[in-house]
């Protein structure tokens, strides 16, 4: 395994569980696993892998979970994420090949398939979609929401 530096996470359906609880106001909650939480915060950032989330959707609830857990670069609605990721890595001077990416649906399949190409790694939770888990080098024994995260780093950490 090559020098990770950064550890690029999607939020809806990795991070929670995929559900969007909403109300007649709009989106109410998302639950975030603790287990998840605790791998970001004590081990990934400790290991020296700085995370990064890049999602489709909008929330501040993600904003107030990143504060928590430490997580500085947050990047929310966006459409084109590995577009994103080519952004934030051209302005460090790095490349995709220092990447890890954790997702689990048709919208992480093109930056996955470039990380894997450029030589990074990239995981999914056990209830990803099919073309997501066939190209995954790591494919977590939990869903999404429930631990996956924290599975990934412990696979790219020990």
């Amino acid at each position: 395994m090559g020098k990770i530096k950064y550890l690029i996470l999607d939020v809806d359906g990795t991070l929670t569980d995929g559900c969007i609880y909403m109300g007649n106001e709009g989106e109410l909650f998302k639950a975030f696993n603790a287990k998840d939480g605790y791998g970001i915060a004590h081990q990934a950032i400790p290991s020296g892998i700085i995370p990064i989330i890049i999602t489709g959707r909008t929330s501040n609830i993600v904003l107030n979970r990143c504060k928590e857990l430490g997580i500085k670069e947050v990047h929310q609605g966006v459409a084109d994420k590995l577009g994103k990721l080519g952004e934030i890595l051209a302005q460090a001077g790095d490349s995709l090949s220092q990447c890890a990416y954790i997702g689990d649906d048709l919208n992480d399949f093109q930056v996955m398939q470039a990380i894997q190409a450029a030589g990074g790694l990239v995981g999914c939770p056990k209830d990803a979609v099919r073309e997501v888990v066939d190209i995954a080098d790591f494919v977590s024994t939990k869903d999404g929401g429930r631990g996956c995260v924290r599975d990934f780093i412990e696979w790219l950490v020990y």
